[in-house]
């Protein structure tokens, strides 16, 4: 190797030294590997979410250079669902009954493709099955969903409601709609759009420990994904073959206790919702950074359901990141008290890019911590401490023996 190249490599190894000397705020850092545009994107390892602090704004990228520390700007992006529902003008043109049930014809007069219906009854306890066509002259009709089930259950135990009729895109003139009841249905309102809500982008976890125990009439699930994670999707995969509607509370760990008899952890609620067995998607609820999950079952009077195992998903996190000088750049994380920061690229995002290119990171390292000056106590030699006793031995001694001398 030449004598410049090693120099150099030492030069950058010092200078990275030094600069991480200033960062000692911070626990790790990691390298960035790659860099070759001005703008990047970084997926967030798990490794972050562990060490950083609850809101996330200890994130840093600084690049080092010869003379000084830079701070790159970031936009963390967080792939969450985004909503986003257009209702469409329609007009009801008749409605119809027989021994099938209770019909509902609708005119759409635009050519706006429709997905979703959503039905508002004022009965408050029904289970029906619905049957939606779909036709452009009314002569001949295509069936768009068959048998799709609709329920509402209101009693001192549950309050729960399904209604809303979600199908694939369908661009049709008229729009049939059959209940299949023996009570006519008290169809109080129903809106027609178009949802054009774009799916949230998931990371699943490996739920590595799940505790179910039974208390009373409540089943208690507990459920480990192993370190602190953005959870924001559960989904307990049931055995049960019957109809079940249950009210859940999904709560996680927020803090723990050392107390004699171990340790004594303090629940957060983070979502409530009915366990049913005609919405079998999952819970959708705020992202939150946990570890630890607690789901309780409220069975009340009915058997315990045969939960077999656990979903856990959450949001993937990336930062967008923009360069605008050459250094050695590294992620930075790991500061409880650090204050989000303000960018502008947050507010100015026109200029972005809708792709940029991806960077892999290196090993996360702890960031060495600068060594506090111990002061040494006075006296530290006993051999000191035993010649200063010594030496007030003497003085006493002396002063004692003019005392007597005098009288």
């Amino acid at each position: 190797m030449k004598l410049k190249n090693k120099l150099l490599i030492f030069f950058g190894l010092w200078s990275c030294s030094m600069a991480f000397g200033q960062l000692s705020t911070y626990e790790y850092k990691q390298e960035l590997k790659g860099v070759s545009e001005q703008w990047h994107t970084v997926p967030l390892p798990n490794q972050v979410f562990n060490e950083a602090n609850d809101a996330l704004s200890d994130i840093r990228i600084y690049g080092v250079t010869e003379k000084d520390t830079l701070e790159a700007p970031y936009i963390l992006k967080i792939a969450s669902e985004k909503n986003s529902t257009k209702e469409t003008a329609f007009k009801l043109l008749n409605t119809a009954s027989n021994k099938e049930g209770y019909y509902y014809t609708y005119e759409i007069p635009t050519t706006e493709p429709i997905n979703q219906i959503n039905l508002q009854f004022n009965q408050t306890n029904f289970n029906w099955h619905i049957v939606l066509e779909g036709s452009q002259t009314q002569n001949k009709w295509f069936q768009i969903l068959d048998e799709y089930r609709i329920l509402s259950i209101k009693n001192e135990q549950t309050n729960y409601n399904f209604s809303t009729l979600n199908f694939p895109l369908s661009k049709y003139r008229y729009y049939r709609l059959l209940i299949k009841s023996k009570v006519k249905p008290e169809l109080n309102q129903a809106k027609i759009s178009l949802d054009g809500s774009v799916n949230a982008s998931y990371n699943t976890y490996p739920t590595t420990f799940m505790n179910i125990t039974q208390k009373g009439k409540t089943t208690v699930v507990d459920i480990d994904v192993n370190q602190r994670l953005p959870i924001s999707f559960l989904k307990l995969n049931v055995l049960d073959k019957v109809d079940y509607y249950r009210p859940i509370t999904l709560q996680y760990i927020s803090d723990s206790i050392q107390t004699e008899k171990g340790l004594k952890y303090t629940y957060r609620n983070l979502y409530r919702g009915t366990l049913s067995s005609i919405d079998t998607i999952g819970f959708k609820f705020t992202s939150t950074l946990a570890q630890k999950l607690r789901v309780i079952v409220e069975n009340n009077d009915n058997q315990a359901l045969q939960i077999e195992s656990a979903t856990v998903k959450g949001y993937t996190h990336e930062l967008l990141i923009r360069f605008d000088n050459e250094a050695y750049y590294f992620l930075v994380y790991g500061n409880k008290n650090a204050q989000r920061p303000q960018y502008d690229i947050q507010q100015i995002t026109s200029s972005i890019p809708e792709n940029a290119p991806s960077l892999d990171l290196g090993d996360a390292q702890e960031i060495s911590k600068p060594k506090k000056n111990v002061e040494k106590p006075l006296f530290e030699s006993k051999t000191w401490l035993w010649l200063v006793m010594g030496i007030v031995v003497v003085v006493l001694g002396w002063f004692t023996l003019r005392m007597m001398a005098k009288r």
